[in-house]
């Protein structure tokens, strides 16, 4: 399969195509941003395609991060995603944020549980518990960052994983067994990001926001709504 992936949920702006039969990704790009992702995204996205020297009718499958994340920029890559999928009559699927962060050490070491964090402010994060062969231990929930840990202990020292690693490592307590490795990402490597979306089905990885939270920011609403916007 030709998988067009998209990620712009949290400090990166990244695309990328991979080729599912000779396990190559025939171009990828990104960019380090906090803000701008609706103005760089496009471009990104047609260089990354014209870098491959294929057509948008040539993909198989699109692929976009959910999150969690920030509000504004998932959004401006499931917009896009659908966007592509819905001209080029192609399918699209969701992955969040964490199982993405998490899908490169999947299969290390088997014995060692994988907790990927991402930051949700006001001393809480994201989180979700993996065993080291990709089960799910713990599914993805918000919670303040020391009730994180606690519940994370009781599968032994993990690998830290996501934008979020270093400040569970430094919050670590010292009479614990310590994290195996700690991999402070700002965002999730967009092959990881391909590779899971071929391997996911439409059915069951839907291309929609993944909140864990209500968001901070939200849109602005008219006082007078004639007609309700479809949710995600």
């Amino acid at each position: 399969m030709l998988i067009l992936a998209i990620d712009t949920a949290l400090d990166a702006c990244a695309a990328g195509v991979l080729q599912t039969d000779s396990a190559t990704m025939l171009a990828q790009q990104s960019l380090p941003m906090q803000r701008g992702h609706a103005e760089a995204l496009v471009p990104l996205i047609a260089r990354v395609i014209a870098e491959a020297d294929i057509s948008f009718e040539a993909l198989d499958r699109i692929a976009v991060t959910t999150g969690p994340g920030s509000f504004t920029g998932l959004r401006v890559g499931l917009s896009a995603a659908r966007g592509i999928a819905l001209a080029a009559d192609r399918p699209v699927v969701g992955l969040t944020t964490l199982a993405a962060f998490a899908a490169p050490l999947v299969g290390e070491t088997a014995g060692d549980p994988i907790l990927s964090a991402i930051d949700a402010r006001h001393d809480q994060i994201y989180y979700q518990v993996a065993g080291g062969d990709g089960t799910t231990l713990l599914r993805p929930r918000v919670a303040p960052l020391d009730e994180a840990i606690a519940a994370a202990l009781r599968f032994g020292a993990p690998r830290l994983v996501g934008n979020a690693a270093q400040l569970v490592a430094e919050r670590w307590p010292s009479d614990a067994p310590q994290p195996v490795s700690v991999d402070a990402q700002p965002a999730p490597d967009i092959a990881w990001v391909a590779w899971l979306g071929a391997a996911v089905t439409p059915e069951n990885s839907p291309a929609r926001p993944y909140y864990l939270r209500p968001p901070d920011a939200k849109p602005q609403i008219p006082v007078l709504q004639f007609a309700a916007s479809p949710s995600a």
